[in-house]
């Protein structure tokens, strides 16, 4: 299979999606006005490290060409249009602002006309722009008693609490996943915003018929509680069309891990991790949406039909099992170059989650409290790990054909943490090489990017018995 050559056309694409993302930003503030802006940009100080995703751009595509090259730069693209609509949301529709956790996706709350804001979004997104970014937030929490132990995620939305960068909402609904730490936090949340709460309950065996029916009252108590304490009215014919364009959405998904399964593979890493993060996650059933995931099929096709490999040189290919490195995220790119690693897909992408049924008010809620249960690590940190946390290690092994599995083992992640043990007893039975990579999610200060490449290298070099590929 052949490689893209980088060239002019690399260096316009850029360009291109580095004007579109300005264009973005641009519009933002022409439509705030100077006035209005400044006082954003005092009120949400975060706001200036979101203006700086083209410096993330441009580490992104540090040698990758071609169709993979536009992929990313598109994905990265989409993210910040949707970022840009969120603040919109903030700006001008405050009188239906609704503050939720991230495992509970906004189909329901769109439907009901209000205008949802993910706390966790800021912590995922603000250290992949500037590495260091979180650490104000991580220190304040510290300094009024959380514990330095808990996830840093968590502990950052806590801090960024305490320092009040959230902007006002009518109310903030949360759920028992994914781990202790970050069900607690909404507690923290909501009594410094002083708003009303509501906290949906997931069974421990989330997998049974009679989870599901539970769940599926579950939201329904939520609607009538949002419908009590907020202007949002559930239109239930909303729903459906918004269910209905998410599952156009898992269907280009499902074409595109086909086609990934091919070696060396014609679309890999950001591409596909970060269209599954932001749009399955953020913006589940827009036109938009669909569309991204449409161009990205296309790319993959093109690559797939022209025998052209997106990592070039491909020589290994490999699963990134837990969260990406946040305050690293360009590892990928530097894994690519330096040792010809192509991340296939991560586990917070894949999933066997079923279509959303559609057919009634009941069989939307009970396939959407399918999805919520099953969210990325709660399904696998939950229950038993013979059952919830192995099996899908394993299979994608095998469905993908990768040389090895990546752990980002964050230590502040007990639950992957307690199984990492067990996990390299049952990789050395099976002869799957396994790298756990000891870092924290967002804290540089605890594994610089020095110390998570250093960690790669001798994996690489030692057990896998690669050379680095001349750079």
């Amino acid at each position: 299979m052949e490689t893209a050559k980088t060239g002019l056309g690399d260096y316009l694409e850029f360009n291109k999606y580095r004007a579109i993302n300005l264009m973005h930003i641009g519009r933002m503030a022409a439509k705030r006005g100077p006035f209005d802006l400044f006082r954003d940009l005092k009120r949400y100080p975060w706001i200036w490290d979101l203006l700086k995703v083209n410096s993330l751009l441009r580490r992104l595509l540090v040698g990758r060409s071609g169709n993979y090259r536009t992929a990313v730069a598109m994905t990265l693209g989409g993210v910040v249009d949707g970022v840009i609509e969120l603040l919109e949301g903030i700006f001008y529709r405050s009188d239906r602002l609704l503050l939720h956790e991230d495992l509970l996706p906004p189909e329901i709350f769109r439907a009901m006309g209000l205008q949802p804001w993910v706390p966790e979004l800021l912590g995922i997104l603000l250290p992949m722009i500037v590495p260091d970014t979180m650490q104000k937030y991580l220190d304040a929490a510290e300094n009024e008693g959380i514990p330095p132990d808990i996830c840093s995620l968590p502990r950052a939305t806590i801090g960024m609490a305490m320092k009040n960068a959230f902007p006002p909402a009518l109310a903030v609904v949360s759920s028992n996943l994914p781990c202790d730490g970050g069900m607690s936090s909404y507690t923290i949340i909501a009594q410094r915003l002083k708003k009303p709460a509501y906290w949906v309950d997931v069974p421990y065996d989330f997998k049974s018929e009679r989870a599901l029916a539970y769940f599926a009252n579950e939201l329904k108590d939520m609607i009538a509680w949002l419908e009590k304490h907020t202007p949002g009215r559930m239109d239930w014919d909303r729903l459906k069309e918004i269910c209905e364009k998410r599952n156009v959405m898992a269907e280009l998904e499902l074409d595109i891990w086909d086609m990934i399964c091919h070696r060396p593979a014609p679309m890999a890493a950001e591409a596909i991790w970060m269209s599954h993060l932001w749009f399955f996650n953020i913006n589940p059933g827009y036109d938009i949406s669909i569309k991204h995931l449409a161009d990205l099929k296309s790319l993959t096709e093109k690559n797939l039909a022209t025998g052209v490999s997106a990592v070039p040189h491909e020589k290994y290919r490999a699963l990134l099992w837990n969260p990406p490195t946040l305050h690293y995220i360009d590892l990928l790119v530097w894994a690519e170059r330096t040792y010809g690693v192509s991340i296939i897909l991560d586990s917070m992408s894949f999933n066997r989650q079923p279509f959303i049924d559609t057919s009634s008010p009941d069989s939307m809620l009970k396939s959407l409290g399918n999805i919520i249960m099953q969210g990325s690590m709660a399904r696998h940190t939950r229950g038993p790990a013979e059952m919830n946390y192995f099996p899908d290690i394993f299979y994608m092994v095998k469905h993908f054909d990768l040389d090895m599995v990546w752990v980002a083992g964050h230590i502040g992640c007990k639950n992957t943490q307690a199984m990492s043990g067990v996990l390299r007893e049952k990789c050395r039975d099976a002869a799957i090489p396994l790298l756990v990579i000891d870092y924290d999610l967002m804290d540089s200060r605890i594994t610089p990017k020095e110390g998570i490449q250093e960690q790669v290298g001798n994996f690489m070099e030692n057990i896998m018995k690669a050379k680095r590929l001349n750079q």
